[in-house]
């Protein structure tokens, strides 16, 4: 199933695909989620609510319209037909095709906050306004929530809640990425590696697709064959923890089922492409009174063969005659290295705040 809002799965299949799943293979169903049906479905209440305020407020027609539809919720509720999906029983595998671009990322960091809203603010929102409703209508026309729309919102909370703990499961969901062999492609590739960690979501592998095969000799592509070696290298080091796979650049446009049969099994040979990976993360981080705490995994190293550096929005980590550098997340970005410690086969970097 698609969740990006420029769907391109259809196109891939060349089958025309809806927002019902629909059977185009033995024992496989496609479906292109419609945003549109989704807002109807979990928004319908609250937008009711927001139109009348602003219509309060002189901001009315399609004005208040787009106002109405933030930036990622098309592709939250699209998360919530993933859920649907998944504790349904029908599938035995769910596959996403998501947006690619760094939004993704921040969408998968959203059901935190949700949730934390969820659990701290709505309940005592919810508290004051059936108390003041009954007042407040009296001295001002301006409309005011009803108990449906508190409903409305708890159940887009929950299901919200839901989405984090499946995709936060590295028992049930792993993240595969896709990547060309060129530089912002790749550069792309590491940020969002990153911020899965970050996040606590789970990497299975990496695609390295459109590489140019060995058969093609011309004179024209060997300054492309180098450029491409050279960014295959930089993927090898940044993937360390999981399963890289090359595919090459067809001579024609992989487009329909037959094509992509044919492309899998050249990908995955005999491997099993869902049950024959491991799912792996580049590091995990967790939060002290005073720290934020990055670790790392360095089994079998002695104090002395591990080097620690930042530089501008990476980090530096040196393991005898290797060296690896992580993009760092935003948040740890405005922070300094405090302090770096090797226990027990983890390296512990801690990042606190700056003095300046």
């Amino acid at each position: 199933m698609s969740t990006d809002p420029a769907h391109s799965l259809a196109d891939a299949f060349d089958l025309p695909l809806g927002d019902d799943p629909r059977e185009i293979a033995p024992k496989l169903h496609a479906q292109q989620v419609d945003t549109q049906t989704q807002l109807e479905t979990f928004w319908s209440d609250i937008h009711e609510q927001l139109m009348a305020v602003f219509n309060w407020g002189g901001v009315n027609g399609i004005a208040a319209e787009e106002f109405l539809i933030f930036p990622g919720m098309d592709e939250l509720f699209s998360l919530l037909e993933v859920k649907e999906h998944a504790k349904s029983g029908d599938y035995d595998v769910v596959v996403v095709d998501c947006a690619p671009t760094a939004e993704t990322l921040r969408l998968l960091s959203l059901p935190e906050v949700l949730s934390w809203y969820f659990d701290r603010v709505l309940p005592t929102e919810r508290k004051i306004m059936r108390a003041a409703r009954p007042v407040l209508s009296r001295v001002t026309s301006l409309p005011m929530p009803s108990e449906s729309v508190f409903d409305a919102a708890e159940t887009v909370f929950a299901g919200v809640e839901e989405v984090r703990e499946l995709l936060s499961d590295p028992q049930v969901t792993s993240a595969r990425l896709v990547v060309n062999p060129e530089k912002m492609v790749v550069n792309e590739a590491r940020r969002t590696y990153t911020y899965l960690g970050f996040f606590g979501y789970g990497v299975d592998g990496v695609v390295v697709n459109r590489v140019l095969p060995p058969t093609i000799k011309d004179p024209y592509f060997k300054r492309w064959r180098t450029i491409q070696q050279g960014h295959l290298d930089t993927i090898d080091e940044a993937f360390q923890e999981v399963d890289v796979l090359i595919l090459r650049l067809f001579d024609e446009e992989m487009v329909g089922v037959d094509r992509l049969r044919q492309l899998a099994e050249e990908l995955y040979a005999d491997r099993h492409p869902i049950d024959g990976f491991t799912v792996a993360s580049p590091f995990t981080v967790t939060e002290t009174d005073d720290a934020v705490v990055l670790e790392l995994s360095v089994p079998f190293v002695e104090r002395d063969e591990v080097d620690v550096l930042r530089h501008g929005g990476e980090l530096y980590v040196t393991v005898g005659a290797y060296r690896r550098s992580f993009v760092l997340p935003d948040s740890l970005r405005r922070r300094v290295v405090g302090r770096a410690k090797l226990e027990d086969g983890k390296l512990r970097v801690s990042f606190v705040e700056s003095d300046k």
